[in-house]
Parts: C-alpha cells; sequence; structure tokens
C-alpha cells in the first residue's frame, strides 16, 4: 500500500483534500496530516512515504523549502504542490515536483495526478525488475553493460514564450510542435508558444509512446487526435480535438497508422 503525507495548513482545505484522495485513490496510506511545514518535514524523514502533497505557503518551513530539504533526507518520494499561487509553478519543479495543484482542487484535476503518480511508480518498479533480471539470472552479460546512467525520464513540463510572458506548460496538455527555425512552435488549446529549441532535440526528450514525429516539421500528441484519414495523394489528414487546424502526416510517417 502506497504511503502518503499531507501538509496544508488551512484544516477545511486539508479535510478536503484528504476526502478527495481517499475517493480518487483508495488504496493510499495517509501516515500523516500536518498543518505545518516543520511537523510535515518530520512526518516525510520518519516515514520516507511514496508521495507528499505539500501546500507551498504555510507556517515555517514552506513547502518548496520542504522539497529542498527532501533531496538529502527522503528523495525517492515524489512531491505534488497544492496552492492558490501561480506564480511558484517553475519553482516548483525546478524542485522536482510531479505535478502543481491549483486551489480549489477539483476531482477530475486530482485523479489526473494521481494517474501520473501510479504511472510513474509503476515504471520506477518496471525499470528495477527489468535491471534486476537482466543481471541476476545467469543470462550471461557483464554488469559493465548495464553500467551508466539510466535513461532520462520523458519530459513532464516545459516553460515557454508567448509574448512578454514566460508560460510554464504540461506536456500532456500540448497537442502538437512545430518547427520555426532555430525554435519550436508549442501549440495547446488556448495557443502556442515558443521554445528555444529545436525540434530535432525536443524529440529525444519526449515519450516516445506518446509523442510522433508525423512530417519532418511536425511531432503530434497521439491523444490529442480526433481522428486520420488519408487524401489523394496518399498523405495523412489529423484532424485534432482540441485544435481546428489539420495537420499534414507525410508518407513516410504513414507507416504509423497502417492498422487505420
Amino acid at each position: 500500500m502506497p504511503k502518503c503525507v499531507v501538509a496544508e495548513d488551512e484544516s477545511l482545505l486539508r479535510e478536503a483534500l484528504l476526502e478527495q484522495l481517499g475517493k480518487v485513490w483508495p488504496g493510499l496510506e495517509i501516515v500523516a496530516a500536518c498543518d505545518d511545514g516543520a511537523s510535515a518535514l518530520e512526518a516525510i524523514i520518519e516515514s520516507q512515504p511514496d508521495v507528499a502533497f505539500l501546500d507551498i505557503r504555510m507556517p515555517g518551513l514552506t513547502g518548496i523549502d520542504i522539497a529542498e530539504a527532501m533531496k538529502d533526507h527522503s528523495p525517492h518520494t515524489q512531491i505534488v504542490f497544492v496552492t492558490a499561487y501561480d506564480q511558484y509553478a517553475i519553482d516548483a519543479f525546478e524542485k522536482g515536483a510531479v505535478d502543481y495543484l491549483l486551489k480549489p482542487v477539483t476531482y477530475d484535476r486530482l485523479s489526473a495526478t494521481v494517474q501520473r503518480l501510479q504511472n510513474r511508480a509503476t515504471k520506477e518498479l518496471n525499470a528495477v525488475a527489468d535491471l534486476l533480471q537482466q543481471l541476476n539470472l545467469g543470462n550471461g552479460r557483464s554488469i559493465a553493460a548495464f553500467q551508466g546512467a539510466p535513461k532520462n525520464e520523458p519530459l513532464v513540463w516545459l516553460t515557454a514564450s508567448s509574448g512578454s510572458e514566460t508560460k510554464l506548460i504540461m506536456i500532456d496538455d500540448v497537442a502538437y510542435f512545430k518547427a520555426d527555425n532555430k525554435y519550436t512552435v508549442v501549440m495547446t488549446a488556448e495557443g502556442e508558444s515558443l521554445l528555444r529549441k529545436p525540434i530535432r532535440e525536443l524529440l529525444e526528450l519526449l515519450d516516445a509512446n506518446i509523442f510522433k514525429q508525423i512530417h519532418r516539421s511536425t511531432i503530434v500528441n497521439l491523444r490529442a487526435i480526433a481522428s486520420i484519414a488519408r487524401d489523394d495523394t496518399g498523405k495523412g489528414i489529423v484532424k485534432l480535438k482540441t485544435r481546428p487546424e489539420t495537420l499534414t502526416v507525410s508518407q513516410p510517417f504513414m507507416v504509423l497508422f497502417r492498422n487505420m
């Protein structure tokens, strides 16, 4: 049973979050529900929970302070920040947060966060199991073959420019990326932003199971696709769920949709 620490200094909001977690994640064990930063950090160090839901503004230590301390004392605990202030988002993700929830937290948004936490936990367990199998089952391979840093986790969020603003964008919210000279346009339901990274470098950082290149200048989120059809030339025409424009799938990439 996964363990969790919740830190929220407002009692009504704390009880509401606990109630929502009980519905969204029935198998989660709440080992501590704290109303200040110091007691939350103490509970995290003592119980080493799988996940911590941290308010950012609390008496004493802030959620950001706790996350910084957790790097040394509870590095494997996944962090979700819960706050009424969106200006801390970039700092939060730089501290390794899995997600950033704005108050009031809705049931659907919390469900998406729980799904992300569970998916990450499953990937980590599978990676450990695979490595142990390779190293421990007498398959004749050298341990040296598995030395070196593991593959980085796919991007969860990014920052991109929109006019004079810098936006924090969750990768799940991206419909597609499109090359723009040395930069990349990031398209979401809300509009476009500019990422200062060429698309060829971006492709290496994305989850290959979700983001697919469909043109030399376009990467699409498969979850954002509403439908796809072929035109008279054999190219694909992609319709999106959250954007009005269509995308072209060049012929070499139509193999992705060969079962259509």
